[in-house]
């Protein structure tokens, strides 16, 4: 097999070391930017799209509007007490954050290669071989970034790394195909059973989800569904029901509940951006056992 290209470049939003929750083991995460999807309740809204971007806090900000006067791109502007970035001008080179007297501006990414990633995930390698651990990409969606993606798990696999993503599924068939050869976990997003409630809440349609779970599944990967409960959406006691026999008819044996919570609210404010699940109650896993024990009852290991 060709060996990987480790002087490809991606955009990265953070990454997380000692990581239990994302795959077996002590893991190191690798947060990638861009997501086709637009899911009304995203818990990281900065990692939408694949661009660097800056973020504003109105917190720290003295609207002295400086930022204005040195944007060579006239990228941002002051609307209604706000400083409003326009990110299809922005090009990201920073001279508003570098200048602002009160740190109220900060950037949100970095173009890093394959090999600085790797450098960084290898420093943990010890951890990793005790624990069953390695390196999961998510984000965003690694998707988002295929080539960045696929070079990356290749080199990871070249180093003996055990590799896991968490994904949407949502690419063609054979993007996901190339990428997914290199992946020994998958943690799968599935959001709703029904293809028009899915568009409704995300932006686009589960046909390719779907398509690619069932993929994973008969290549023999591990796929360990996620499924994040959102009040209104798929938390009917019927939603869960219709999402088992998905499952089942994916050949996915296993899922993840993930009770709603209001974590990545104050993100939504650092980029002006409308929050659709302002106020809403979290869910606690007390409020989903009846929900729980319907996919239990379809034989599928199911837990939070």
């Amino acid at each position: 097999m060709e060996r990987a290209d480790r002087t490809i470049q991606g955009t990265v939003f953070n990454i997380q070391k000692f990581s239990v929750n994302d795959g077996p083991g002590i893991r190191t995460v690798v947060f990638l930017k861009g997501c086709p999807l637009r899911c009304k309740w995203c818990a990281n809204p900065e990692s939408q799209l694949t661009k660097i971007q800056v973020l504003w806090d109105y917190k720290k900000c003295i609207k002295c509007r400086h930022c204005i006067d040195v944007c060579p791109k006239q990228a941002i502007r002051y609307t209604d007490d706000c400083i409003i970035i326009d990110h299809v001008k922005c090009n990201s080179c920073r001279q508003c954050v570098m200048e602002c007297p009160q740190k109220a501006l900060k950037t949100e990414g970095e173009i890093k290669s394959v090999q600085e990633v790797l450098d960084i995930v290898l420093q943990d390698e010890v951890f990793y071989e005790e624990s069953g651990g390695g390196i999961t990409l998510s984000g965003g969606e690694m998707l988002a970034q295929p080539q960045f993606s696929m070079e990356l798990l290749k080199a990871a696999k070249e180093e003996g790394l055990h590799t896991c993503c968490e994904t949407t599924g949502y690419a063609d068939p054979e993007v996901f195909k190339k990428i997914i050869e290199n992946v020994d976990y998958v943690l799968f997003d599935m959001k709703h059973w029904n293809a028009d409630k899915h568009k409704e809440g995300t932006g686009v349609t589960n046909e390719l989800p779907i398509c690619n779970m069932k993929y994973a599944n008969a290549i023999g990967k591990e796929v360990l569904a996620r499924i994040p409960v959102i009040p209104g959406f798929n938390d009917s006691l019927e939603d869960a029901k219709q999402l088992a026999l998905l499952l089942k008819e994916t050949g996915t044996k296993q899922c993840q509940l993930l009770p709603f919570h209001q974590f990545g609210e104050n993100k939504y404010a650092l980029l002006n951006k409308e929050y659709a699940y302002q106020n809403v109650n979290a869910l606690h896993k007390e409020d989903l056992q009846e929900y729980l024990q319907i996919f239990l009852k379809q034989d599928i290991n199911a837990y939070f």
